[in-house]
């Protein structure tokens, strides 16, 4: 992490700069320690861009995947642009930054003199427990328990040679395109107009309390988690080139070339393409949130690094973002939670007072408001304590099974 921290501490499952207690102070002066916190920041909170139209919406994940309610004219429009501009990218980032953080975890392991991947696979249990506990109770798209599990295969993945982590990474990438290709052919080719949105009676997300909300989550717990497995080639190929990325030495100032390659790949030709696709709308999202948004995200990555590998630390701005990222895990749950209170029918139910034309302006405004409670309480929280409450709740957890 980049805070300074003078007792020892340990780091969230994947996502951390060490596997074990040390702590890297900011002041080291490397670029990659001004640039990985704010990195998670920028992907937790941009994670959210795209999760927010879910809340938004009066049927929840249902309404939103069937484009239920849809505005018109150019509201329709407006909808399309601010929706692509996140679909999928933090996702990606989240998913790169996770494999950065074992590569690290790694690294540090080995320097150490122990074993790897050792006592990872406790860290991706608890990681798998808090999806859990994510999935039932605050949100039914969940990435944490896809994350436990990716996590788990690919740091047996890291414990082999470089030949082996390259011919993984370009299997599951291809098993992914294959997919993905298949899905896009099928798009195409299918009859237009055959069936229709069956809107939800009763609706648990408008009318039902947070009871009926989780019991819901539970009834149609396999639909829920469909996406984790699609995207489980995919989401190894991230981590593996997250690390691969980590080690070529993408946050260092030798790391140039390689950082202006994604920029251009991720932002002269994938990202015109996914704005195209998001535009179109329809069912090619889906090409887009799982095949040219992954691309953009190293774009986002490649661009962070670079503005941090000219400069010692992060500045205001950056620091607001590296405190959300040293709270990854609290601010990720979070930032859910506040958003089904304020929108969902157990909460302030705001979702169902809004009607379609209203809605943009209305979901612009939600996700200001709870980025900025965010940021707030990560700032305040992290100048009297040292860890998120998860974070804190992680930590004692680990140390408890692995007695540390």
């Amino acid at each position: 992490m980049v805070e300074p921290a003078p007792a020892p501490r340990l780091p969230l499952p994947g996502t951390a700069v060490a596997d074990g207690p040390e702590s890297v102070p900011a002041q080291s002066g490397s670029a990659r320690l001004g640039a990985l916190d704010v990195l998670r920041g920028i992907a937790i909170l941009g994670t959210l861009g795209t999760n927010i139209w879910i809340f938004t919406n009066s049927e929840g994940l249902l309404g939103y995947v069937a484009h239920s309610d849809e505005p018109q004219g150019a509201w329709l429009w407006a909808e399309r642009i601010l929706q692509q501009l996140a679909q999928g990218k933090f996702l990606g980032l989240l998913t790169i930054m996770f494999g950065i953080g074992l590569a690290i975890q790694q690294r540090s392991a080995v320097r150490a003199g122990r074993a790897w991947p050792g006592r990872y696979p406790v860290r991706a249990g608890l990681l798998l427990l808090d999806g859990l506990v994510n999935f039932f109770f605050v949100a039914e798209f969940d990435v944490l328990m896809g994350y436990a599990i990716t996590g788990l295969v690919v740091a047996f993945i890291l414990a082999t040679g470089p030949k082996a982590q390259r011919r993984w990474l370009i299997t599951t990438a291809s098993i992914h395109v294959t997919m993905l290709s298949l899905i896009a052919v099928a798009i195409l080719f299918a009859p237009g107009g055959a069936g229709g949105h069956r809107p939800l009676d009763p609706n648990p997300y408008a009318d039902g309390s947070f009871w009926d909300l989780v019991a819901f989550r539970w009834q149609h717990l396999l639909a829920f988690r469909l996406e984790p497995l699609f995207i489980f080639p995919m989401s190894i190929a991230l981590f593996l080139l997250g690390a691969r990325l980590f080690r070529a030495g993408i946050f260092e100032a030798e790391g140039a070339r390689i950082r202006k390659r994604l920029m251009v790949i991720g932002f002269g030709l994938a990202a015109p393409i996914d704005l195209l696709l998001g535009l179109l709308g329809g069912d090619l999202i889906l090409v887009a949130r799982y095949g040219t948004a992954p691309i953009v995200s190293l774009g986002l990555l490649a661009l962070v690094a670079e503005v941090y590998a000219h400069r010692p630390g992060p500045g205001w701005v950056g620091r607001r973002f590296s405190e959300v990222g040293r709270m990854a895990l609290s601010c990720y749950i979070l930032q859910n939670l506040v958003s089904g209170w304020l929108c969902y029918g157990w909460g302030l139910g705001l979702a169902g007072l809004v009607s379609a034309n209203a809605r943009v302006p209305f979901t612009a405004g939600i996700y200001v408001l709870v980025c900025a409670l965010m940021l707030s309480f990560a700032h305040f929280w992290l100048r009297r304590f040292e860890r998120g409450p998860v974070e804190w709740l992680w930590n004692r957890s680990y140390r408890a099974l692995t007695r540390g």
